[in-house]
């Protein structure tokens, strides 16, 4: 290929070339992190979330490479030497030189797209980003990572040149996609653009087939509604989405709407979704600020679910009912009380790369 920044399709849409992204539950070859450097992420806290996060790292490289950008070669040694004194397997883990802004590899990391095809499998799509709706500059170094990682990789890229994050998305692996409209019809992402053509980029570059919509996400989440913290696809027709049960929540009735809409939905074969309710943790709140702590936001490995805890009575509860829809997975709980400070958790701070066909 002798240049992977040119369109060589020649302005062909990813589904007319018969690419797709796969779900989460299909196979991996390697999980995509951004090493978390930025100190306003976790104010005055940075230091205490690399315990859970070597933690997250050393379970998912038991089943997957572990692909970490890092921001130069002093990053990359003192990182090697973190995740050791961990307990990683070294042998597991191969360092990019990718300069970033933030952590969050979920949103400004590749999309991967996989096809059957001898001839260029795999490719990625380079969506643009703007720190959720401009909310954190500069994110000039995010916007870029996913053409580095396809220049290393050697796999070319798709151009949609609109705003798009990996967490505002969960896929079925079967021709749809679920979304939120407080997200993606937000007017700091992509204004020019109604419903309709939004679900056409959808369509077109992701390759699906059809858009299912919520109207919300939970307090707290400063990507306005990212739906990997409220509804997340386990099968082709089975969800886990998050509820509130207490009636004083911020959170309940929102989440009662959710849960009205997906009861709702229908399937591309006309079949309801099968709905598992999954309970919010106790609330976690840090310097007066209600966090958005959801269980919805775990990370499906190879061989585990990596799932983000809370240090309280549904943490157990959560993942009992988390392991009931991975029969062939486990459940592993990994304590989220400071990650979640910086308004993400394991799923935000990751991207998987789908083995190919």
């Amino acid at each position: 290929m002798q240049n992977n920044n040119v369109d060589i399709f020649n302005g062909l849409t990813p589904k007319s070339l018969g690419y797709y992204f796969p779900a989460e539950f299909a196979p991996h070859d390697a999980i995509w992190l951004t090493w978390p450097h930025k100190e306003e992420s976790w104010p005055g806290k940075i230091a205490s979330i690399y315990p859970s996060y070597t933690e997250f790292v050393k379970i998912v490289s038991l089943t997957e490479r572990i692909c970490i950008n890092v921001v130069d070669e002093k990053m990359r040694h003192s990182v090697n030497e973190r995740l050791a004194l961990a307990g990683v397997n070294l042998h597991q883990v191969q360092f990019y030189i990718h300069p970033s802004n933030d952590a969050w590899c979920r949103d400004h990391g590749p999309s991967f797209l996989i096809r059957n095809n001898t001839e260029h499998p795999k490719a990625i799509i380079d969506w643009n980003i703007n720190a959720w709706g401009g909310k954190y500059p500069p994110y000039d170094l995010d916007d870029v990572i996913p053409t580095s990682i396809a220049k290393a990789l050697d796999l070319p890229v798709f151009y949609p040149n609109i705003i798009m994050e990996g967490g505002s998305v969960d896929f079925n692996g079967a021709g749809t996609i679920m979304t939120s409209k407080s997200c993606l019809l937000n007017p700091n992402r992509n204004p020019h653009l109604n419903q309709d053509q939004i679900e056409k980029y959808l369509c077109d570059y992701y390759g699906i087939e059809q858009v299912l919509w919520v109207s919300d996400g939970i307090v707290g989440d400063d990507t306005d509604g990212h739906i990997d913290d409220t509804v997340r696809f386990v099968n082709e027709d089975t969800v886990l989405t998050v509820v509130e049960n207490n009636v004083h929540s911020k959170n309940h009735e929102l989440l009662n709407q959710n849960l009205k809409e997906l009861k709702e939905m229908r399937l591309l074969n006309g079949k309801q979704l099968n709905i598992v309710e999954l309970p919010m943790p106790r609330e976690v709140i840090y310097e007066d600020q209600l966090l958005p702590a959801s269980y919805a936001n775990f990370y499906i490995s190879n061989g585990h679910i990596i799932v983000p805890t809370f240090r309280c009575d549904q943490d157990d509860q959560a993942m009992q009912i988390i392991q009931s829809c991975f029969s062939t997975r486990q459940v592993v709980g990994i304590d989220s009380t400071d990650i979640i400070w910086g308004l993400g958790s394991f799923h935000c701070l990751s991207q998987q790369e789908p083995s190919s066909l």
